[in-house]
């Protein structure tokens, strides 16, 4: 059987192109679970070698909490939150009022408590408020969201290690982790979410496309 040489040092050349490729590829892609529940680590996008592209891939990742339902039901694009994990407009009807707090005849603290009341299925907090109106995402991309949660004008006069802290620690957002009866908690936990917007501040705060 004669060899026909130079048509196998096309297909070995085609080859190793593809492996080339192949590899390159894969470096760009974070070693990161895919699954909308949980949190990858900022340590899970090592393999990501662009630097702009690494930091991008942690806020992909924190989006996931961002996009909750338990985070876009209070960063309503409209006067009214969203409730339950359906998003359905809050029942019975309120607006935010000047402050976020609801208005003078229906504030937020007249059902929600400093905690959770399992028992009537109302949630709680100390703090329990809209986000500002500015603040509003829901319908965004998580591109979109990166690009406002960087404006001051936008994220409620914040620096990078502002929202690091408010991310990472604010009582309320915390809220999402431990969201009481019948609600789906957000990705992961707080702390990781900490972990993952301090990663993403600190190595230049790019957003994805």
């Amino acid at each position: 059987m004669k060899i026909d040489w130079r048509l196998l040092a096309i297909v070995i050349t085609l080859t190793l192109i593809g492996i080339v490729r192949s590899s390159a590829a894969a470096a760009d892609k974070p070693a990161a679970a895919s699954d909308p529940n949980t949190l990858a680590s900022p340590k899970s996008f090592a393999s990501i070698a662009d630097p702009q592209k690494r930091s991008a891939a942690y806020f992909t990742e924190l989006s996931k909490v961002l996009t909750h339902q338990r985070c876009v039901n209070c960063h309503p694009s409209g006067e009214s939150p969203r409730q339950g994990d359906s998003r359905r407009l809050h029942q019975p009807l309120v607006v935010r009022g000047v402050d976020g707090y609801g208005r003078e005849n229906m504030r937020c603290g007249t059902c929600h408590t400093n905690a959770n009341f399992d028992q009537g299925r109302i949630p709680g907090n100390p703090h329990w408020h809209l986000a500002p109106a500015e603040m509003a995402w829901e319908g965004k991309t998580p591109a979109e969201i990166c690009r406002q949660i960087k404006d001051p004008k936008r994220n409620g006069n914040r620096s990078l290690n502002d929202l690091i802290d408010h991310i990472g620690k604010d009582a309320l957002v915390g809220w999402a982790w431990n969201p009481g009866y019948g609600r789906k908690p957000a990705p992961g936990t707080q702390q990781q979410a900490g972990e993952l917007v301090e990663a993403w501040a600190k190595s230049g705060a790019a957003c994805p496309q």
